[in-house]
């Protein structure tokens, strides 16, 4: 006699489909925005090293002098 637990169960195959296919789209959305964030990191990361390098070549600006301005009446 044959086993009923073993025979394919048609209900069980759509959902675990359904089931892949929604975790496969989570995944791929998850890793998406790990490499946006990553890309964003380093941009950064790479601006504040410029930055430091480049700060120490150039000459420090010059200091803003305040004026005032004339009241009209």
């Amino acid at each position: 006699m044959a086993n009923p637990w073993l025979k394919k169960n048609p209900f069980m195959s759509m959902w675990l489909s359904a089931a892949n296919a929604t975790a496969g789209s989570l995944r791929g959305r998850a890793t998406a925005e790990g490499k946006r964030q990553a890309t964003t990191m380093m941009t950064a990361a790479t601006k504040q090293v410029l930055d430091a390098w480049t700060g120490a070549l150039l000459p420090a600006p010059a200091k803003k002098t305040t004026t005032r301005k004339r009241k009209r009446r």
